[in-house]
């Protein structure tokens, strides 16, 4: 298998890409289908990760145990800061996500409740374990958190083909023209908030049993623009776009880290370059097609 011929080092660096693209995936259900700008993810990615740490270090659940209720938690969130704003549009919308992502950051910095544990964050989160056995070491990291990839891309493209998904793209192309054909956009707009936080929160219990500590700085704007600009840059709305957004964004720097000056510029200078030439992303989605059977000869005559 590819990590046995890797250093740990770049194991791990599999592992943040992995992390990564889970998350551009379950944004990309807001962003990339529903046409939503959203950049404060990071918010409910944060919700999922405190959730797992303060329930384990506080009654020592096991971690990954907390899936659900790290889903349910980041969801619930997502459903009750998402309803008065969902009417909104552009970039009014992109300004109220922000605005929600600083405050769960400045909240968990305030030490809400006496539970974030503040700056600092929370230390002494659990390893987690699957059938007796726990999970350490990079390599270890790699089969669990690529097997929720792998999981998530599954249940993303039967999303896409169902009639949520086709509900959710007919948002993208045309909001008006969506609700005029009796689409509830208000409902499929909250429904895909949801959903993309819950994802989101899951993946922050992972991060946490990965890491062990975690604090607010962890889950700031710059980790929302990131998972944005995954999404964007790989092809809005495509699945294999987002898996390659996360093998650029994240990978890319790593392996130039020794240009570590001008990495960034270089970065920087592709993705104008991109935005100019390339706008719909790397690997856009392809348009739907729908085969119709054809009648036979004679078929609904009278």
């Amino acid at each position: 298998m590819l990590p046995a011929f890797l250093n740990p080092y770049w194991v791990d660096v599999l592992n943040s890409i992995g992390i990564y693209a889970i998350l551009a995936l379950s944004l990309n259900i807001i962003v990339g289908h529903a046409g939503l700008f959203n950049l404060g993810h990071a918010a409910f990615y944060a919700i999922g990760a405190y959730t797992a740490a303060i329930i384990n270090t506080r009654f020592g659940v096991p971690v990954l145990w907390l899936l659900p209720l790290c889903a349910l938690t980041a969801g619930l969130f997502a459903l009750i800061v998402a309803r008065p704003i969902i009417h909104l549009r552009g970039d009014y919308l992109c300004i109220v996500t922000i605005g929600v992502g600083e405050i769960v950051r400045i909240a968990l910095i305030n030490n809400v409740f006496g539970m974030t544990g503040g700056a600092n964050g929370i230390f002494g989160i659990d390893r987690p374990s699957v059938f007796g056995y726990t999970v350490r070491s990079p390599y270890q990291f790699f089969y669990l958190i690529w097997a929720f990839a792998g999981l998530t891309i599954f249940l993303f493209h039967l999303l896409e083909y169902s009639r949520f998904g086709r509900a959710l793209n007919y948002l993208r192309e045309d909001e008006v023209a969506a609700e005029g054909s009796g689409i509830n956009t208000a409902h499929y707009k909250l429904a895909c908030f949801v959903v993309g936080a819950a994802w989101a929160g899951m993946v922050g219990n992972i991060y946490a049993a990965k890491m062990t500590i975690i604090s607010p700085e962890s889950y700031s704007f710059w980790e929302s623009v990131l998972m944005f600009t995954i999404v964007i840059l790989g092809g809005s709305g495509s699945i294999p776009g987002v898996l390659l957004g996360a093998f650029l964004i994240i990978g890319l720097p790593e392996i130039f880290r020794e240009f570590a000056n001008a990495r960034m510029l270089i970065f920087g200078a592709a993705m104008v370059v991109m935005m100019i030439f390339r706008t719909q992303g790397i690997l856009p989605s392809r348009p739907r097609s729908y085969k119709l059977s054809k009648l036979r000869a004679g078929e609904g005559s009278p």
